[in-house]
């Protein structure tokens, strides 16, 4: 039996990428939230707002992509 050292199979900047593309989705969900009213009765239109309707799905989008990014890139890049 050969002695091998156990690698993890992401690294450092794997781990760093992820966390990053973490952060994105967040930040994608906060801009996502919001618009509501406390009166069932009255309507707001600010829920059909750009940062809601498009600027947050596209960031959500762009923070998905990092984190897959992130666990599929090879190590030693």
């Amino acid at each position: 039996m050969t002695n091998s050292k156990k690698e993890f199979p992401l690294t450092k900047s794997n781990y760093k990428l992820l966390i990053a593309g973490i952060v994105v989705i967040v930040m994608g969900y906060i801009l996502m939230s919001g618009g509501g009213t406390d009166n069932p009765n009255q309507f707001n239109p600010e829920i059909f707002s750009f940062r809601r309707i498009t600027l947050a799905p596209l960031i959500l989008l762009a923070g998905y992509g990092l984190v897959g990014y992130a666990i599929m890139k090879k190590t030693g890049e």
